[in-house]
């Protein structure tokens, strides 16, 4: 994360934050002094009359306050709504029905969030004796007194980073638009402060990241994202009382709550969690219990009243920590470790961690927790760096490229009746190992290769490789990288079907998943071995495309660009009497006559497209596929677009690149409606007056079933690159995910697929 502060001046943001291309960046409404820079702080001292403002970078974000130091200060009509200005970049930016904001990217997750903004004042300066001193002149009703607690437990009164023992608190309005963020400050407590309880302090936080935390207390106070404190020694769970003659503070109750994304865990298996966080003081040497519970989901808008139901206990400690010397023994800060006890089985951790990462539930939040919420001496303390801890194994997932090997693609037939043909009786075999998105890191792979012949009866049988089946052989290979393996001699004229399957290692190669193979998936792939057909032709590219290789593959030509390709037969082969070709994308299989031939192909689309070619001899029997790829270039204008302005009936697709069309058929809830992005159109496409302007129209949908617009099949070759764009109005009171356009991917080139069509 890449964080700045304005040196001053006009020419730059107060505050600016980005990551991976998202950023997000604060304006002063005015020129800024040059700062005072002290720790992790900036102060721009007189941005007003009086008022000084102070910017701090915190771990997962930044806190702007504005410190207003006199009542003279505190009349000033400029902070009756202070309007700072706002910059987005790759996010957008709202405000949620509880006064709070977020900021979500393109996929619809949340980036950075700010609780409900909050003002206060430094009442608590003149707190003695455990008591804090009324205000002459009552704020608004929101506002409210909070009594003093453990002195660690919040900054000191007047220190600026959150409220303190006994300050007056008032919850604040924000408002936000495209480029302008303002905060309404509370007029009561601006006009009702006693001069004696200033500064007060105007503070609209923000964080960054995707884990959330809050503090709720039972008198009705909460603290979202919640820091350490200047004593570093973070925020206290328990009943804070009295004990033993040592005072915490009045008796309220108080719990901490952390929130996590399943980001992290996408496409693992958990093997085992732990919940770590540190404590650095505890009220007294001997140990008490801590629970960890599973609650229902926080936001920044959480309150006591509110606070999240119980689900599950995750686990509990029966510990403390942090009274250094004053135990015996000695007793030092320490990371207090929530794992899985064998012997206890209510303890849930690490299953319900594994049900996060398989996307049962979509945040997990962990309640910290006193066992026994009525003892005062189990009050302890834990810092804000609470970490899941996670032993994985990348999920594998359906292997790629599988087929048997001939020039330089696979092909794979998918129907028994109508097997590949090969000439080779030692076929080398392929597949490339795959784990589920997200558990590509650190994988460890390997393929099962399996292949069965059919007996005479019609039951099949294994067919051993003679070798191993598994490769690598020994070692492990990462995510996407391609196996081969040569299989031990074949018998003529048997009908054989092969699949592939990966293996994700763990455990030091002790222990393994296995995941799905071709034949439960895409389906088995069928050969036979006859030495005696034709082998594989040979392929000769004309004019523009360009056989792609391993290590390159240039794009030419474009949709719709004719192509030549000059078919041989291979070395030995003489009695070839016409060839038989396709497309990856094709369901048809052309045929062209004699001994060496040519054909001319136009794609119909962008994108890396497989041409199969095989050979047919003078007696009729077809021979073993060679497979080329070749990449086309784009077009000049849009694969496929939708205007949603008919009158009734499918969306018309008006790309013009290539000769395919789309038409989106509308679901039951999808309707049409007068809210298009051009508004009132006068002119034709073309720039001629229309006689009588027309409402342009748009796809309107509910977030109901039956509500999308669907093609028939897919649009886009998305093993090339593409862009997509779309104009589209969501409800800003809807604090929804909204999902605009999918695509699901076609399987992957596997060759013919059915061509007894044309046999």
């Amino acid at each position: 994360m890449q964080m700045s502060f304005s040196a001053g001046g006009r020419d730059e943001p107060l505050v600016s934050i980005a990551q991976q291309g998202r950023s997000l960046a604060l304006d002063w409404p005015g020129s800024l002094p040059e700062p005072e820079l002290t720790g992790a702080g900036a102060l721009y001292r007189e941005v007003l009359p009086e008022t000084d403002l102070k910017v701090t970078a915190t771990v997962e974000g930044f806190q702007h306050v504005v410190i207003v130091k006199s009542p003279r200060a505190a009349a000033n009509k400029e902070l009756r709504k202070l309007t700072f200005g706002l910059h987005s970049m790759g996010l957008t930016v709202r405000r949620t029905p509880t006064g709070a904001l977020a900021a979500v990217d393109a996929s619809g997750a949340t980036v950075f969030r700010a609780p409900t903004a909050q003002m206060w004042n430094s009442a608590g300066k003149a707190t003695s004796g455990g008591s804090a001193r009324a205000l002459a002149a009552p704020a608004a009703a929101d506002a409210v007194t909070r009594t003093p607690g453990d002195p660690a437990e919040t900054a000191p009164s007047g220190a600026g980073l959150e409220p303190g023992q006994g300050d007056r608190i008032a919850l604040m309005d924000v408002q936000v638009s495209k480029d302008a963020l303002s905060v309404v400050p509370d007029p009561a407590l601006l006009s009702g402060t006693e001069a004696a309880d200033f500064p007060l302090f105007i503070d609209p936080t923000v964080t960054w990241g995707e884990s959330e935390r809050t503090l709720l207390r039972s008198d009705g106070y909460e603290s979202y994202g919640w820091g350490n404190g200047d004593d570093d020694l973070g925020k206290g769970v328990g009943k804070c009382g009295s004990w033993n003659g040592y005072a915490c503070g009045p008796g309220y109750v108080q719990r901490l709550y952390f929130e996590f994304s399943p980001a992290s865990l996408k496409g693992k298996q958990v093997l085992d969690a732990t919940f770590r966080v540190t404590e650095p003081w505890a009220f007294q040497c001997d140990p008490r219990w801590v629970d960890l519970v599973r609650t229902n989901n926080i936001s920044a808008s959480t309150t006591w009243s509110s606070r999240p139901k119980e689900l599950d206990l995750m686990g509990d400690r029966h510990v403390s920590a942090g009274r250094g010397s004053l135990c015996d023994p000695d007793s030092p800060d320490a990371p207090i470790e929530f794992n899985d006890n064998p012997e206890e089985t209510n303890e849930n951790l690490t299953p319900t961690v594994k049900s996060f990462a398989a996307g049962s539930f979509s945040r997990l939040t962990l309640q910290l927790r006193a066992h026994d919420e009525s003892d005062t001496s189990a009050w302890k303390r834990f810092r804000n760096d609470a970490v899941l801890a996670v032993d994985f194994v990348g999920v594998p997932d359906t292997p790629t490229a599988i087929g048997v090997v001939t020039g330089t693609g696979t092909v794979c037939a998918k129907t028994e009746s109508n097997p590949s043909v090969i000439s080779d009786p030692t076929p080398t075999l392929a597949a490339t190992p795959q784990t589920k998105a997200g558990g590509e890191s650190g994988a460890q792979l390997r393929i099962y290769f399996d292949l069965d012949h059919k007996n005479s009866d019609g039951s099949w049988g294994d067919t051993t490789a003679g070798n191993g089946d598994l490769r690598p052989s020994t070692g492990y290979v990462g995510d996407n990288v391609k196996q081969t393996i040569s299989w031990s001699a074949l018998s003529e004229g048997k009908l054989y079907r092969y699949r592939a399957w990966a293996r994700s290692y763990y455990n030091g190669g002790g222990s393994y998943l296995s995941g799905p193979s071709n034949a439960s998936t895409t389906g088995w792939c069928y050969f036979k071995v006859d030495p005696t057909a034709p082998k594989a032709p040979k392929i000769t590219f004309g004019s523009p495309y360009s056989l792609c290789t391993p290590n390159a593959c240039a794009s030419s030509g474009g949709p719709g660009v004719k192509g030549t390709w000059s078919f041989a037969p291979a070395t030995g082969d003489t009695t070839n009497v016409s060839y038989q070709y396709t497309l990856s994308s094709w369901n048809t299989w052309p045929t062209v006559n004699g001994a060496s031939p040519s054909a001319s192909i136009s794609p119909e689309a962008s994108g890396t497209y497989t041409l199969f070619v095989r050979a047919k001899d003078n007696v009729g029997r077809y021979g073993a596929w060679s497979a080329v790829d070749f990449l086309v270039a784009a077009g000049a204008g849009p694969v496929a677009r939708y205007r949603f302005d008919e009158a009734s009936g499918a969306a018309v697709d008006s790309g013009t690149a290539g000769s395919t069309r789309h038409p989106a058929s509308l679901g039951s809830a999808a309707t049409r409606d007068d809210r298009g992005r051009r508004g009132l159109i006068t002119h034709s496409a073309s720039g001629v007056p229309l006689a009588t302007p027309v409402v342009d129209k748009g796809l309107r949908l509910n977030g109901g079933t039956g509500s999308h617009a669907t093609t028939a099949g897919p649009v886009l070759e998305t093993r090339s690159s593409y862009t997509v764009s779309a104009w589209v109005w969501a409800d800003p009171e809807a604090y929804l995910t909204h999902t605009v356009l999918s695509q699901t991917p076609p399987p992957p080139a596997r060759g013919p697929r059915s061509t007894a069509r044309s046999a």
